[in-house]
């Protein structure tokens, strides 16, 4: 069983341009101040990293699948580039209401676990919303509400 720290996306990796307001390319997605040695301590801590995030501009036809995709395969690759790992992505494309994917319900982390062994005692969820705390505490890991990873990251490695 893994150790996993689970992390929203926009607002914890990257700036969150603002509500129905959405990345639309990697010339706009701004990556945290901290978020590459971040997820690097992590990763050396034995932390395996999984992102969940919200898309609902998929649903919306504000963003295509394909763009958020290749977001999170170039985000991916400047994460490796920067000495850490990222090992899985979870996207929900829907709006509110439409499916058991959209944090706060937990499906994201359902997805994660069956692909990944996660050992939820020894697991967190970070994010910058009420609802991602409420996904983290009803899928059964601890849960950090940041505006700052490096800061949510020193918690986790003090515990």
């Amino acid at each position: 069983m893994l150790k996993t720290v689970f992390l929203d996306r926009d607002g914890i990796i990257n700036e969150n341009i603002g509500m129905h307001r959405y990345v639309e390319n990697w010339e706009q997605f701004r990556i945290l101040p901290g978020v590459e040695d971040s997820i690097k301590k992590l990763n050396e801590a034995g932390y395996q990293i999984i992102v969940v995030t919200n898309q609902s501009g998929i649903a919306r036809g504000i963003l295509s699948k394909e763009c958020v995709d290749d977001l999170h395969r170039r985000l991916r690759t400047h994460i490796e580039q920067s000495g850490g790992k990222i090992d899985a992505i979870y996207m929900c494309p829907h709006k509110e209401g439409e499916c058991n994917c959209r944090k706060p319900q937990i499906g994201l982390f359902l997805q994660a676990e069956r692909d990944f062994i996660i050992d939820k005692k020894r697991s967190w969820m970070v994010g910058d919303s009420e609802t991602d705390v409420e996904a983290g505490e009803s899928y059964g890991v601890r849960t950090i509400l940041t505006k700052s990873l490096p800061a949510a990251v020193e918690r986790i490695l003090e515990d």
